[in-house]
């Protein structure tokens, strides 16, 4: 009877070792280079004020925003063209608008380097769409030039004006120029001092940091990396240069053992996006929903009347919205509330604030 009771036992044993991963939570292999990112190894903001010209009469009101005017005057006197300050007082120039050009320098960058960059309407400008930003400089925090910016502006949006009408569709004060920077100046970027370097996890994560520690010191050697903390890693590198190069080339592209990704929702308020990865899920919550409208119809002049206001509010209904597992059911549940995305986004935070949203809002 014990033979066999023991041998049962082994076979219970098989079994539920065989079974064991199917129950198990699943890991994901990221590569070090997406999970991590190496401690004095970044971008750097670069800032600047500029010109941009060719709009359709959307630009500013240079009655209301008098740098706008200044700054075309001292333009102008650069190239040659020499205004009192009384022709520079009356200048009316609807298709120009002052901006703010914004980039960021990535690391290692040199000069000849084409980078993207946004840029802004600081004035009263109805539009900058279809405009030229004229040529720029990019400045740091301790005011060196480091590029210069000039191109055509994309903008991501449309509006049109007829009378008291308007229809604006996204949003039209800030647009992006592709390539539209070249680096003047380039940034020093010491890597490997002391013979060790630093990886940063993006998010903290004690489990995480021991994965990359061992898988480090599998393919590199014991001893090589060693966890300082859940986010820090240490990692001893060569003295050559050049050895140092390669072996940090062939560290970023190990892959690590992870947990499940982390559940986030990137919302983007200027254009109404939102995106959310398959891991966010919906706890059982109520929401009420609903509109407020205010029609402002202008007084017509010689009439003596007023303007009439109608103020209109749409019957919100409590809504209950069920708990959601996967991506579809979340998709689901708001599509049920009926909202448009800029309502969306409203209602995002709102879950998120009630802790029925699992997932991290992230705005861009």
């Amino acid at each position: 009877m014990k033979a066999k009771s023991g041998k049962r036992f082994r076979w219970a044993a098989i079994i539920a070792v065989l079974w064991l991963p199917f129950f198990s939570l699943p890991a994901f292999a990221e590569r070090i280079k997406d999970i991590a990112s190496m401690q004095g190894v970044r971008g750097n903001q670069l800032i600047g004020y500029g010109i941009v010209v060719g709009l359709d009469n959307t630009g500013d009101q240079t009655t209301q925003t008098p740098f706008t005017t200044q700054a075309i005057g001292n333009m102008l006197s650069q190239l040659g063209v020499n205004l009192t300050t009384e022709q520079a007082t009356k200048l009316q120039l609807k298709n120009v608008a002052a901006v703010m050009v914004t980039t960021s320098l990535p690391a290692f960058a040199k000069p000849g380097q084409a980078i993207d960059v946004t840029v802004s309407s600081m004035g009263n400008a109805k539009s900058i769409r279809g405009g030229t930003l004229l040529m720029t400089q990019l400045k740091g925090a301790d005011g060196q030039v480091y590029a210069i910016a000039q191109g055509n502006i994309l903008v991501g949006g449309i509006g049109a004006t007829s009378g008291n009408s308007k229809v604006t569709v996204n949003h039209l004060s800030a647009g992006r120029i592709p390539g539209g920077a070249t680096v003047e100046r380039s940034v020093p970027t010491a890597v490997g001092q002391g013979g060790f370097v630093y990886y940063e996890l993006a998010n903290s994560d004690f489990g995480t940091a021991q994965s990359m520690v061992e898988t480090i010191n599998k393919a590199m050697g014991a001893g090589t990396a060693q966890a300082l903390d859940g986010r820090r890693v240490a990692v001893r590198t060569p003295e050559d240069a050049d050895a140092r190069i390669a072996f940090l080339g062939r560290l970023e592209s190990l892959e690590v053992k992870t947990a499940l990704p982390y559940a986030k929702v990137v919302i983007n308020p200027r254009t109404g996006s939102v995106v959310m990865n398959q891991k966010v899920t919906l706890d059982p919550c109520a929401v009420a929903h609903g509109s407020l409208s205010v029609v402002v119809d202008g007084a017509q002049p010689g009439t003596g009347q007023g303007a009439d206001i109608q103020v209109n509010q749409a019957n919100g209904t409590l809504m209950n919205v069920k708990a959601g597992v996967s991506l579809a059911d979340v998709v689901k549940a708001l599509n049920a509330l009926g909202a448009n995305p800029l309502d969306l986004l409203a209602i995002l935070q709102a879950l998120k604030a009630a802790g029925a949203l699992r997932a991290d809002l992230e705005v861009i």
